[in-house]
């Protein structure tokens, strides 16, 4: 009987904790960047990705994506988790499991940073459940299943690149297109209600982060060190470098800015976070910082209106990871690596061939199955709320509720400048 490894099960504990905490950190990353009036939505529909893509990992889409070992989908050997349970080698197969589950969780909700203000809460949730077991779970039993195909291809992905950011950045283009622009898009301001929320987000995401590729080595030893520090460097240089090419197009750096270069390294850095040195690493993310930052023109130019740029951050970023890794895979950080990057001694291009088909098929798949989800619920129920409903804001029209109380705040104002006035007219000291 295989043995478990009682500190690599501890340590993906952890993990899987720290990956779950990232859906609650982009809540509040995406929350603080819409305005005042869809802020719950924003958080709302994050945390149900919490309810129902556990719900739907358990009954049906871990095993699509892990079960068996067919080319494009999985079987249905483990539905309802049968046969999951807390043997394993190394960690329990049940905890492999959990881990798997908070990528899922995170996978579907990134897609609603491209839909902010206008997705109607109801066809959201019909949407993101069918796009897990329909789109997120074959794909990812491609990727990382035995059997899959890009997994016998020989295409790496050590922690999401393809099967998350690329898959999620792909269906967040689709689903743009379908539902259309908000009202006055490109006519009236929509500033971020709340740069401090974003700012808390991003460090939630970069924390989580850890767990989310350093958990990926299944393992308490040295390919996860490195993989963690990979991700820390690879989110420091993208900072910079998106705040570096910011302040010379803009004339300025700015607090968003640095908060979405830091993402967008932590992006292009998921697939590699196992496969390349710290030195690459630290190129890749600061690449990314800068070409994400330059990525935002285009939708611009096709008036595509991504409301928080999930297309420039996720789709570009995921790509430009995925395809540098086959510049830097290097077999002296991980022996899986068979062959070595364009850019690492006795290399060659057939790991980037590999690396360009792979991320291709995954956006043409997810975009195509997307477009017809997205279309399809739009038909039976509609994705888009009335303009009414846009209007007012999803707090109120769609949840009742409110995330500021108005009245709260203009008394509370009241309170601050009486007070100011009282101080103003006392007599000066004599002392």
């Amino acid at each position: 009987m295989p043995e478990l490894d009682t500190g690599s099960t501890a340590w993906m504990l952890m993990a899987t904790a720290l990956v779950l905490f990232m859906t609650p950190g982009l809540a509040f990353f995406y929350g603080g960047m819409v305005r005042s009036k869809n802020v719950l939505g924003m958080l709302m529909q994050n945390f149900s990705a919490m309810g129902l893509m556990g719900v739907l990992w358990v009954l049906v889409a871990f095993s699509i994506a892990f079960g068996g070992d067919g080319s494009l989908f999985g079987n249905l050997d483990h539905i309802g988790f049968k046969d999951v349970g807390p043997e394993g080698d190394g960690i329990p197969f049940i905890l492999f499991a959990a881990f798997q589950m908070t990528f899922a969780i995170i996978t579907p909700a990134l897609i609603t940073g491209a839909t902010a203000d206008r997705f109607k809460y109801s066809a959201y949730m019909w949407f993101i459940g069918l796009w897990l077991v329909l789109v997120y779970a074959p794909v990812a039993h491609w990727v990382w299943a035995a059997g899959g195909w890009i997994f016998e291809y020989g295409a790496l992905d050590f922690a999401g690149g393809a099967v998350v950011h690329i898959n999620a950045g792909a269906a967040a283009l689709a689903a743009v297109i379908v539902l259309g622009a908000r009202r006055g898009y490109g006519k009236e301001p929509m500033p971020p209600h709340s740069l401090p929320f974003t700012v808390l987000g991003t460090g939630i995401l970069w924390f989580g982060w850890t767990g989310f590729n350093a958990g990926s080595a299944l393992a308490a030893d040295g390919l996860a060190a490195q993989a963690l520090m990979n991700t820390f460097v690879a989110a420091s240089a993208a900072l910079l470098g998106w705040v570096v090419v910011e302040r010379l197009k803009d004339g300025h750096p700015t607090t968003l800015g640095a908060a979405s270069g830091a993402v967008a390294g932590l992006v292009a850095i998921t697939p590699c976070a196992g496969f390349v040195g710290t030195m690459p690493a630290m190129i890749i993310g600061f690449v990314a910082g800068g070409v994400c930052f330059l990525a935002i023109a285009i939708k611009r130019a096709a008036k595509l209106d991504d409301s928080l740029d999930v297309i420039a951050v996720h789709l570009v970023g995921g790509l430009i990871g995925s395809i540098l890794l086959g510049l830097f895979a290097d077999p002296a950080v991980n022996g899986a690596v068979s062959d070595p990057g364009l850019f690492i001694a006795g290399g060659g291009a057939a790991l980037l061939v590999k690396q360009v088909v792979a991320s291709g098929a995954v956006l043409v798949f997810s975009f195509v199955a997307s477009f017809i989800l997205m279309k399809a619920i739009d038909l039976v129920i509609g994705v888009r709320v009335t303009p009414e409903q846009e209007m007012e804001g999803l707090d109120s029209s769609l949840h009742a509720e409110a995330a500021y109380s108005m009245g709260d705040i203009a008394a509370g104002l009241g309170s601050v400048a009486h007070a100011q006035t009282a101080t103003a007219h006392q007599p000066a000291s004599t002392s």
